[in-house]
């Protein structure tokens, strides 16, 4: 048997220290961590070594691409427990680590003052101390004073208490050397700008913009639709893939495989004569069309987002620039998915050329970023491998760190998870699907636990071109409000598509798709068709924008509220003093019910304190809370979510 013996030497030559439970952390540190920047990351350690020698601790940090570390000192918490902080200040890519060694002067100051208190003589201890202050290198200008200062006094005195000086400790602490200085591995961080982690989103279909009847939407009809989306307090204009579409196997009305003369196509198939990912759909205008867009968007304060499909249609540029790039049968023809998808082209990235492949769909990309474009979200991750999604994410955060990239998939839930891990910013949710109370606060518990809510950011769609979830196809206000109201106020990310705040809700029979979707189509609207809910939309998007508490997604806390058919929570801001709770009723009928608050506190004049009224934030009306709770009445034909700021006696946050 063959053994690998460790020498003395090697033994004796390893580290002094264990540094170990780091958190945060994802996978040991496979793939980043994710903050937002300009708020501190509070990182956490078991850091200790053999014996009883003083230990210090160290939090470095710096971006990734820099050299030099930053340092901040960590605290001890007891039981080998250390803690530290620092804040990533802009958007990027960061790496930490964790420094311990022994403090020998610490060590030294110790030890003396115990056996002073014991009336031991510290004589030969005092020369021993004033050794140490010998080693002392590279302090700065006022540590090397006192150092100076506190020996002198000794030599002519002779008293160890001026070796014992709180001040000469601090001195020492920065300036003796660490021989046993163990560093931990590098660590990797995300931190991604604000809108990563609270947005409001409105997905809309370009061509579908116009206001007459048969004609094929323009940038310009997007662009008149701004001020009514900003009306509703949407904060990114999200567009459909905006392409040139294929004409070979395009698909008809609901996704039939051969299309009628007039029909569009799936903006999903790109490409055609007129080009690729990088160029316009002739009929939707200009680039300068586009740039006056993404202006008009920013002068209402939105951003525009963008999908991104890595697939083709038979018509795409590329197949004939570079066929190597794609799968071919043996008649010649290019491999194409089977079933519902015949109009696209799958790239083949593990082709002789997948490094031109890969950087062809990063310049796409980059086209757009050049040309406003500050999100994006990705369709179809299947189509690519994994190790592609790693590397576009890391190559486009290293040119361009305050793009958002979103996981726009719905697959399998481990396959989400590992998408996440790879670097997107945001990622979708089941919560299409989840209906029921139970399904709604596991789901949301599963999200909000450690380590998911290190690395996963939800963002709940509620209906979107493709899916028109059961719930409401029945198309009553009453469930449009509910569901919407449940994803503006448990995700800090959520969205709908353009058409349901008029309570569009035909489907295919027995499925969750729309009828006729837009997606295979053109159609018009009357966006100021009578019993739209846009105002109700818009007050929810009020609430969201002044109560911090709803502008995230991990603070949140279920409570027991009696009735079995509604949902009730609390939701808390990293400043403690805006703490919100919201109760949604999940089916029709009227209902009265008792919502218990128990130990709820909020944090008031730097001071916990419970909670002893709700601020209504739609009407302002307060409601003293009594016994621990209080006595609700919800009807959700005219409302079925209460929305509730929490107050102190004598505080207003």
């Amino acid at each position: 048997m063959n053994k690998t013996i460790q020498t003395v030497e090697s033994a004796a030559a390893g580290s002094a220290f264990l540094i170990e439970d780091v958190y945060p952390l994802i996978d040991g540190g496979r793939f980043p961590v994710k903050r937002i920047a300009g708020e501190p990351v509070e990182v956490w350690a078991d850091i200790y070594r053999d014996g009883h020698a003083v230990i210090a601790a160290a939090l470095i940090w710096r971006r990734e691409q820099d050299r030099e570390w930053r340092s901040e000192a960590m605290t001890h918490h007891g039981n080998d427990r250390w803690s530290g902080a620092f804040t990533p200040v802009e958007p990027g890519q960061y790496v930490y680590a964790i420094e311990a060694w022994t403090d020998e002067f610490a060590t030294w100051s110790r030890a003396v003052a115990r056996k002073r208190r014991s009336g031991a003589d510290v004589s030969l201890d005092a020369i021993e101390g004033a050794g140490l202050l010998t080693k002392a290198h590279g302090a700065r200008q006022d540590a090397a004073a006192v150092i100076i200062r506190q020996c002198e006094d000794y030599l002519r005195n002779g008293d160890v208490t001026s070796l014992l000086a709180t001040e000469l400790g601090k001195a020492m602490a920065e300036s003796q050397s660490r021989p046993d200085l163990t560093r931990s591995a590098p660590f990797p961080l995300t931190a991604d700008r604000d809108k990563a982690r609270f947005g409001a989103w409105y997905q809309t279909m370009p061509r579908s913009q116009s206001a007459l009847p048969g004609r094929h939407g323009t940038l310009r009809d997007c662009i008149a639709r701004v001020p009514d989306i900003a009306a509703m307090g949407f904060d990114v204009l999200y567009l459909t893939p905006i392409h040139p579409i294929g004409h070979t196997r395009r698909k008809g009305r609901n996704n039939a495989p051969v299309a009628s003369e007039g029909d569009p196509g799936s903006p999903y198939a790109i490409g055609s004569a007129e080009g690729g990912h990088d160029a316009l759909h002739p009929e939707f205008g200009t680039i300068e069309d586009f740039r006056a867009l993404v202006a008009t968007c920013l002068e209402y304060g939105l951003e525009l987002a963008l999908d991104f499909a890595v697939q083709c249609s038979p018509d795409h540029p590329w197949l004939t620039q570079h066929p190597e790039w794609f799968k071919w049968r043996p008649d010649r023809s290019v491999r194409t998915p089977d079933g519902p998808y015949s109009d696209i082209v799958i790239p083949d990235f593990a082709s002789v050329d997948r490094v031109g492949l890969w950087n062809a769909f990063r310049d796409a990309m980059l086209f757009w970023i050049d040309h406003g474009v500050t999100i994006f979200a990705i369709d179809n991750h299947d189509t690519a491998p994994l190790a592609f999604w790693e590397w576009l994410i890391r190559d486009i955060r290293h040119r361009h760190p305050e793009v958002i990239l979103f996981s726009k998939t719905y697959t399998r839930p481990k396959l989400m998870k590992g998408l996440a891990k790879l670097g997107f910013a945001q990622s979708f949710t089941y919560f299409p699907w989840r209906t029921s109370r139970w399904e709604l606060e596991q789901y949301l518990c599963e999200l909000t636990r450690y380590p998911e809510r290190d690395f996963y950011r939800p963002h709940m769609f509620v209906n979107t071109p493709d899916l028109l979830p059961y719930h409401l196809q029945s198309g009553e206000a009453w469930a449009f409000k509910s569901r919407i109201a449940l994803a503006a106020t448990l995700s800090g990310n959520y969205g709908i598509h353009g058409g349901f705040e008029l309570l569009e809700h035909e489907a295919i029979p027995g499925r969750e798709e729309y009828l006729d979707s837009e997606k295979y189509r053109i159609r018009q609207r009357d966006w100021d068709k009578p019993d739209n809910i846009k105002p109700y939309i818009a007050a929810l998007n009020r609430v969201r924008n002044g109560n911090a508490a709803l502008q995230q997604t991990a603070n949140l806390r279920f409570l027991g509220i009696e009735d079995g058919e509604t949902i009730a929570f609390a939701k808390q801001a990293a400043d403690p003093a805006n703490t919100v709770v919201i109760v949604i009723a999940l089916s029709r009928h009227v209902r009265e019910c008792w919502l218990p608050l128990g130990d709820l506190t909020i944090d008031a004049g730097g001071q916990r304190h419970h909670v002893t009224a709700l601020e209504n934030l739609l009407t302002g009306e307060q409601s003293r809370i009594e016994w621990g709770g209080i006595r609700l009445r919800i009807d959700p034909d005219r409302d079925p979510a209460l929305l509730f700021r929490c107050l102190a006696s004598g505080f207003t946050p």
